[in-house]
């Protein structure tokens, strides 16, 4: 018999990485960046050069390595796309022990 795991809903934590909610962050940034892209369609190179980043740096970002790329610099390609972006900060839930980080689009 096969057992089979619940899902946390972020699948780096599920696999135990130290980063997990930071990465789980990034890779809804990333897809978010892809997403625009897609709808400009745009290329790679000309998503590269509005965004002022080399092309190849945006490839491995749109495939899940954005370990280089910091969250910041995801935010100001998702500004260089068009895009407003808001943080809130807001007290946490006295039911958590900390806060957490979430990405919500409109």
């Amino acid at each position: 018999m096969i057992e089979i795991e619940n899902s946390s809903g972020n699948v780096y934590a599920d696999l135990q990485l130290a980063d997990a909610e930071a990465m789980r962050v990034k890779a809804q940034l990333a897809s978010k960046i892809g997403d625009i892209i897609r709808h400009r369609h745009l290329t790679q190179q000309q998503a590269a050069e509005i965004l002022g980043m080399p092309q190849p740096k945006l490839s491995g970002l749109l495939r899940g390595q954005f370990r280089g790329v910091s969250e910041a610099k995801m935010i100001e390609c998702l500004n260089r796309l068009g895009r407003d972006v808001e943080i809130v900060v807001r007290k946490a839930p006295r039911s958590h022990a900390q806060g957490h980080t979430q990405v919500v689009f409109a």
